[in-house]
């Protein structure tokens, strides 16, 4: 038992203590991590502390020669006193008092502070930063200054030469370029005065000047002579030849006042001298670029030019071929409807077919009214060419619309007057076959005609007569003349058909009697079928009375048929 409590009290010993060390060793560590980043902040501090501010501030004692100068001195120095008197010693204080309470183990509180003096120590910097840069400005100015200001002289110069190699080209506005030269060489002897009077403030006033006006020159030796080139002789000549051409064409008829072309060109006049003006005065903001498009303007118009011409010629082809194909459908259209009622009486026309052909004639008046409208403007050179043709295309696409109504309707009636002299042509056809069949029946002298033939007959008779009372008719129905042919053509045609095949199953089975008497008197049945043969025969049972003697005599002669087909020639 004893033991048992030694080992729990020797456990909890290890626990607390191992608890101790653990928390000791995390301790520890946020101290060495605050540590370090405070031991940082001094670093920067001191590195702040050390920027040459002062040094670089006493360089500026042996140029303050003038107020601003001295105003600007005195200025930074008080900054530079605050910055050594009150915030550089305002940090240090942070630092320590962070320092203590880091030794106090109050982390909370230590970051609370890290914090602060972080924002504090960023302050400090970007004032101290900007302070030093401001006094490098002047201090640093003339070494820098000296070499911009070579760059300079060097770009000068280049710009100078190309000018005085290309002065013809720049006319009258040569003079304003030189002028402007000369200002930049005084202010290049400006900048000179102000360096010797350590005027530093003004000095980097000048080489703005200088640079901006370098800058300028460089866009006028380049845009100057295209522009006086421009102005002075490509687009006058262009127009030249414009007013030549504008002329010629409105002389030949041509309507072009939708173009404004003598409106415009003295527009672009007024636009030409003013950009002429403002470069006499060095101004070439978009001159160029306005005189390129005053220049593709006027290519543009020869364009539209060509474009009238082609637009002339297409409307003039297309209005020919409008004015023939108008004519031709309105002579039709009369001679239509001047015979109107005769086709009315002739042929049963339907309602829609009546409608189609007056609307045909009322849009084809209308299409006739338009036509003419468009016809004065033409005459009054009212709209361009390219507008009528579009004009007349339309005309023309309304035209084929109502030739193509009246050439369905007309297809109709000139379909009507096909069928009826198809009609009357079968008609005669049909009775050529009936009157056939009647000389056929009489070729061979049956002892007896059926009735069924004459039943077709009397049936072929009645549609003959059918179709010539439809065709008596007036008005005449089409589809009841076509049905009506076609029932007489199919009941003739069957007429014709059993009139044949009755000639000849009449005379086939004649035939096959007669060969079969040779053997009558030696064959007894033989004869009894060939007695039943012709009695059938006669009785007009051509049919049966064939089969009846071919059946039998097959029994003596085999192939009897097709001997009898061969000998007697009956096809």
């Amino acid at each position: 038992m004893d033991s048992i409590l030694l080992i729990l009290i020797t456990i909890y010993v290890v626990a607390v203590v191992s608890s101790v060390l653990v928390l000791n060793i995390i301790q520890n560590y946020k101290s060495s991590k605050v540590r370090k980043r405070l031991d940082a902040l001094e670093i920067q501090k001191n590195e702040i502390n050390s920027m040459p501010i002062a040094p670089e501030l006493s360089k500026l004692e042996a140029f303050l020669k003038n107020e601003k100068l001295e105003g600007m001195y005195s200025e930074w120095k008080d900054r530079l006193n605050d910055i050594k008197d009150n915030q550089i010693p305002k940090i240090t204080e942070m630092i320590i008092e962070t320092d203590f309470v880091l030794s106090q183990k109050d982390y909370k509180n230590v970051l609370h502070k890290l914090a602060k003096l972080e924002l504090e120590l960023c302050k400090v910097q970007t004032d101290s930063t900007n302070l030093l840069d401001e006094i490098k400005e002047i201090t640093g100015s003339e070494e820098k200054n000296r070499a911009i200001i070579t760059d300079l002289k060097s770009q000068y110069r280049q710009l100078y030469t190309k000018f005085t190699e290309t002065e013809t080209e720049f006319g009258d506005i040569a003079k304003p370029v030189h002028l402007q030269f000369e200002k930049i060489s005084k202010n290049f002897e400006a900048f000179e005065q102000a360096m010797e009077n350590n005027e530093y403030i003004e000095v980097t006033k000048i080489i703005r000047s200088i640079d901006d006006m370098l800058k300028h020159m460089q866009t006028i030796i380049e845009e100057v002579p295209a522009i006086v080139v421009m102005a002075n002789s490509v687009i006058p000549n262009k127009i030249k030849d414009l007013q030549a051409e504008y002329k010629k064409m409105v002389e030949a008829g041509y309507p072009l006042d939708y173009l404004n072309v003598e409106y415009n060109i003295e527009e672009a006049n007024k636009k030409i001298k003013e950009i002429v003006d403002n470069a006499k005065v060095l101004n070439l903001e978009d001159g160029l670029f306005e005189l390129k498009v005053l220049l593709e303007y006027f290519d543009s118009m020869f364009n539209d030019f060509e474009k009238e011409k082609i637009d002339c010629s297409n409307y003039d082809e297309t209005n020919n071929k409008f004015k023939n194909k108008l004519r031709k459908l309105d002579e039709l259209m009369k001679d239509i409807f001047s015979q109107i009622n005769d086709i009315k009486n002739i042929y049963n026309l339907s309602p829609e077919d009546i409608k189609l052909l007056e609307d045909s004639r009322v849009d084809l008046d209308k299409l006739k009214d338009d036509y003419k409208l468009l016809m004065d403007h033409t005459r009054n050179n009212t709209f361009a060419f390219s507008k009528l043709t579009r004009e007349i295309d339309n005309l023309f696409n309304r035209l084929i619309v109502i030739e193509d109504r009246v050439d369905n309707t007309l297809d109709v009636i000139g379909g009507m007057r096909e069928d009826e002299a198809r009609a009357r042509q079968q008609l005669e056809e049909i009775k050529t076959i009936l009157k056939n069949s009647k000389n056929k029946i009489r070729e061979y002298n049956l002892p007896v005609i059926p009735k069924v033939y004459f039943v077709e007959l009397k049936e072929a008779q009645a549609a003959i007569k059918e179709i010539i009372k439809e065709l008596d008719k007036k008005p005449i129905t089409i589809e009841t003349l076509n049905t009506r042919v076609d029932t007489a053509r199919d009941l003739v045609l069957k007429l014709f058909t059993r009139t044949k095949e009755m000639m000849k199953t009449a005379m086939f089975a004649e035939m096959a009697i007669v060969y079969g008497n040779r053997y009558r008197s030696s064959i007894e049945d033989l004869d009894k079928c060939l007695s039943t043969s012709e009695m059938l025969f006669f009785k007009g049972e051509y049919k049966k009375s064939l089969e009846l003697s071919i059946n039998s005599l097959n029994r003596i002669e085999h192939g009897i048929y097709d001997k009898l087909l061969k000998l007697y020639g009956v096809e």
